[in-house]
């Protein structure tokens, strides 16, 4: 696919999530960002970016880990995390956390124009809206209708609203049913939903009661985290309802027999 784009070299920021417990998304981000000519790499000193500990209160401990993310990735290249969560907390958070610090802080000025969530990077960086165009229709394949749910952090910190959804309509074979209040949170929240597991399962329900009337057999977000959480309810009510991760969907839509 590199054909249709012009050569970009970017860096993974893979996320601890992602790494630990999902390591099929990350895979699925590499394959989708090579067929589009992404010249990747995957600094192997990567870790946490901190942020469990940041919203927990503990910002003494979140920020030798925003250090060692500045150091990591320190250079020229993009970076692309295929999480809306982990990069708002480096963009937004990580300048809370180092004001104290001009040093740091003027080289975290410098590093935030590089970072960018995954379909924030394909639309906005790569400039690529119709993934469909870039593959031929599978023989005999169904349409899958899906339905998108927007993650905190990649709506409100981000502004990351219409990229998501550019990229699962362009594909072939799928289509996008919005769902009530797409923009809800799921009642995750990282420690949120172990802290207030009352509220939070309140929230979880109403985000399933969504996803349901909508009839999709496909569940699509751009963070994990917001996944475990959807998919763990649905699981636990049975319902036969898919959820995957939009570079997931993206890895599949491009992938040819």
């Amino acid at each position: 696919m590199s054909e249709n784009t012009v050569a970009v070299n970017a860096s993974l920021f893979v996320t601890c999530v992602v790494d630990q417990f999902y390591p099929e998304v990350g895979e699925s981000t590499v394959r989708v960002l090579r067929r589009l000519g992404v010249n990747l790499d995957f600094p192997s000193g990567q870790t946490c970016c901190g942020q469990p500990a940041f919203n927990s209160g503990f910002w003494k401990e979140a920020r030798p880990l925003a250090e060692r993310f500045l150091k990591v990735f320190r250079g020229e290249r993009l970076i692309v995390a295929p999480s809306g969560s982990c990069a708002s907390m480096v963009r937004v958070y990580y300048g809370e956390l180092l004001r104290d610090d001009p040093r740091l802080l003027s080289e975290w000025r410098k590093l935030v124009p590089r970072v960018y969530e995954l379909s924030e990077f394909i639309v906005d960086v790569l400039g690529v809206t119709d993934i469909g165009a870039l593959q031929q229709p599978k023989q005999g394949s169904g349409v899958r209708s899906v339905t998108y749910h927007e993650a905190c952090h990649l709506r409100r910190e981000l502004g990351v609203i219409q990229q998501p959804r550019t990229l699962i309509e362009s594909l072939t074979d799928v289509h996008l049913v919005e769902m009530d209040r797409p923009d809800a949170c799921c009642g995750f929240g990282g420690t949120f939903s172990v802290k207030y597991p009352e509220i939070s399962g309140a929230m979880l329900q109403d985000k399933i009661d969504s996803v349901r009337s909508t009839a999709a057999d496909t569940l699509v977000a751009c963070d994990c985290t917001c996944l475990m959480q959807v998919a763990g309810g649905m699981q636990k009510q049975s319902l036969d309802i898919r959820a995957v991760h939009l570079a997931q969907l993206l890895d599949q839509g491009m992938s040819r027999e």
